[in-house]
C-alpha cells in the first residue's frame, strides 16, 4: 500500500523471514520506483533507524509489553512510530505505567506514537465512538464483529488456536496460554474515555469454534473435529449494569460452514443507532490501510502517545500525501 502512495519513499525494512533477507526491496513491489535500488530487507533494525524516516511502522507483536523495546529504540532516533500491536491501540487499558513511560520518551523525542488496526483500532471502537457524535443520550452499547481469519498469519493462527484438538484447547485453557482475540479490554476502555464515563468491571469469555469440515487458510489448517477459531465475548459495566457488549467470533474459511461475516454496531439510546455491515471490513487489508491512512495525522500530531480518539477522523488518502503534511 506505501508503495502506491505518492509521496512515499520506502527507506528501509527489517524482516526476521529468511526468504526476504538480503532481497532488494524494489524487487518485492510492482512499483520499483519507490523504493531505492540500495534498500535491501535487513534483519538488523539499527541499520534501517538511521535512514532517517518519518515514519517507523512496527508490525511484529500484540502486546505492549513485548513491542516495547522496538518501540523504544525508535523513539530514540526521533522516528514516529505506528503500532499494529492489538493492545498498544489503548495501551492504558494494560499497561499504564509503561504508556507513561512511552509517552514521555515520545515527547522528550519529539514525535508521535500510535497503535490502530483494524480491531482494535478502528471497527469495535472507533467506529461506534463516531456514531454516538449524533446522539442525545446512550443506555447501552452492543458490538459484534463476524469475522474471517484467513488473511492473517502464524502468529494470529497460533494465538486462536487454529488447528489444535479440544484436548489441546483445554490445556491450553487450563495454563492460559491462548491469546484468542487481543484488544476487548482496549476497546471497552478507548470507548469509556472517549464517552467520559468510566468502566468499573471488565470480563471476557472465550469458546473454541469446532469445524465439522476440513478447513485450510493461506497460514492456518484446522481438520474436521479440530479448532478453526475463538467466539470471544467481553463486557464492560457502568454503575454495576452492563454498558458495552462485545461479541468476537472469527475462524479460519467461515463461509464453508455457512457463516457469514459481518460488522454490526446497536447503540440504544435516542436516537437508537443501527449500524450493519456485510460482509466484514477486510482484516487484513483494513489493518494495513488504516495505519497508512493515519501516517499524515500522525506526522502533524503533537508529540505523545496517543489513541484514535485523540488524532482526526481516518480517510483514504488518494492524493500526494506531502500535501497532507502541516509540519
Amino acid at each position: 500500500m506505501l508503495s502506491e502512495k505518492e509521496g512515499v519513499e520506502i527507506v528501509g525494512v527489517c524482516d526476521i523471514s529468511p526468504d526476504l533477507k538480503g532481497k532488494p526491496v524494489a524487487d518485492l513491489l510492482e512499483n520499483k520506483e519507490i523504493a531505492k535500488e540500495d534498500v535491501v530487507v535487513t534483519e538488523n533494525i539499527d541499520g534501517v533507524l538511521k535512514t532517517g524516516a518519518d515514519v517507523l511502522f512496527i508490525a511484529t507483536d500484540s502486546y505492549t509489553r513485548k513491542s516495547f523495546e522496538k518501540i523504544k529504540k525508535g523513539l530514540t532516533h526521533k522516528i514516529n512510530i505506528i503500532s499494529t500491536a492489538e493492545e498498544m491501540a489503548y495501551p492504558y487499558a494494560n499497561e499504564p505505567e509503561l504508556s507513561k513511560e512511552i509517552d514521555a520518551l515520545a515527547k522528550e523525542n519529539d514525535v508521535t506514537v500510535l497503535g490502530t488496526g483494524v480491531n482494535p483500532g478502528f471497527v469495535m471502537d472507533f467506529l461506534a465512538i463516531a456514531m454516538t457524535g449524533a446522539m442525545k443520550d446512550i443506555e447501552s452499547i452492543e458490538i459484534r464483529r463476524v469475522n474471517s481469519l484467513s488473511p492473517f498469519g502464524p502468529t494470529v493462527m497460533k494465538e486462536q488456536g487454529v488447528g489444535i484438538s479440544m484436548e489441546e484447547f483445554e490445556k491450553k485453557m487450563a495454563n492460559n496460554d491462548l491469546a484468542g482475540h487481543v484488544g476487548f479490554k482496549e476497546s471497552v476502555f478507548m470507548i469509556a474515555d472517549a464517552l467520559g464515563i468510566e468502566i468499573q468491571d471488565f470480563e471476557q469469555q472465550m469458546k473454541p469454534i469446532v469445524t465439522s469440515v476440513d478447513r485450510k487458510s493461506r497460514y492456518g489448517e484446522a481438520k474436521k473435529g479440530h479448532v478453526a477459531g475463538i467466539d470471544m465475548t467481553a463486557q464492560g459495566y457502568v454503575n454495576n449494569k452492563k454498558f458495552i457488549d462485545m461479541k468476537h467470533p472469527q475462524q479460519i474459511e467461515p463461509e464453508m460452514e455457512g457463516t457469514q461475516t459481518g460488522d454490526y454496531i446497536t447503540i440504544h439510546g435516542t436516537p437508537e443507532v443501527n449500524l450493519s455491515i456485510t460482509p466484514e471490513i477486510d482484516g487484513g487489508v483494513g489493518t494495513i490501510a488504516t495505519c497508512v491512512n493515519m501516517m499524515p495525522h500522525v506526522i502533524n500530531s503533537e508529540p505523545g502517545l496517543k489513541t484514535m480518539i485523540n488524532l482526526p477522523v481516518p480517510r483514504a488518502i488518494l492524493g500526494d500525501v506531502r500535501k497532507l503534511i502541516k509540519k
